[in-house]
């Protein structure tokens, strides 16, 4: 089975209407999953056969606004989803700041790609300017349980809305540092990032495509453990394996 993390930040003029649409083109096509619609755009994870996934995301990219969504696969040997949902919310992730998103500031917080992050920790942990590395995991701490980057800075938080009362106490600590955000797939260290820098943090950046790009483009290298999944497989190594298949 081809499993599909994606998700996509573009204003939606009729959510409802979409989000109906998915529903049938998924069922039709026999997937599984989430899909998570809002004003703001789209979140999903599916998985089924891989002409169908493949299917459904080239239906996305066909639609006016989500030509760049980019998707992250992995493979596993059964549908790691026992039914098909499809909900309408105000956000595509929760987070409570209508500001943290690129569709309000107009622009998406700067992004390392993960070949540049693997640079920077191959170098000593340091940037090209040679400022101090951090690397902030802005997911839950049951996620982070599972693995994370060697010597990042976690958060005693059991969801996202509560990362910035979190941070507060590192903020001076960080001052001096080139800050990198980043999360499962990329949507929580992006609202993360955004809303670090309007509030005043300029030295942040996000991971682009998140843990589980930087396993889809570089492998494990500084990683420490398995990248935990909101599905059956519970999480993924660094080359994207199951731990429950």
């Amino acid at each position: 089975m081809l499993n599909l993390a994606a998700y996509h930040f573009t204003p939606l003029d009729d959510p409802r209407g979409l989000a109906g649409r998915l529903r049938q083109a998924a069922t039709e096509a026999g997937l599984k999953g989430t899909i998570l619609v809002a004003p703001e755009g789209i979140n999903l994870f599916l998985a089924g056969e891989d002409a169908a996934v493949r299917g459904l995301v080239d239906l996305l990219r066909s639609l006016p606004g989500l030509q760049g969504l980019q998707p992250k696969y992995s493979h596993s040997s059964r549908i790691p989803f026992a039914r098909l949902k499809v909900k309408l919310k105000p956000e595509i992730i929760r987070f409570g700041h209508p500001h943290a998103t690129p569709l309000a500031s107009g622009e998406r917080a700067p992004a390392v790609q993960p070949r540049t992050l693997a640079r920077w920790l191959g170098q000593g942990g340091r940037d090209d300017q040679g400022r101090p590395l951090v690397l902030l995991d802005t997911r839950n701490a049951q996620e982070v349980g599972h693995g994370t980057f060697a010597g990042a800075l976690t958060l005693p938080i059991s969801c996202f809305t509560e990362l910035p009362g979190a941070l507060q106490p590192h903020r001076e600590a960080l001052r001096d540092a080139t800050v990198v955000s980043f999360c499962t797939g990329g949507i929580r260290c992006e609202k993360a990032a955004l809303w670090m820098r309007q509030d005043g943090m300029d030295n942040v950046l996000q991971l682009e495509g998140g843990i589980l790009g930087y396993f889809e483009q570089v492998g494990g290298l500084g990683y420490a453990g398995r990248c935990f999944v909101f599905d059956e497989r519970v999480a993924l190594d660094p080359e994207l394996r199951p731990q429950v298949d």
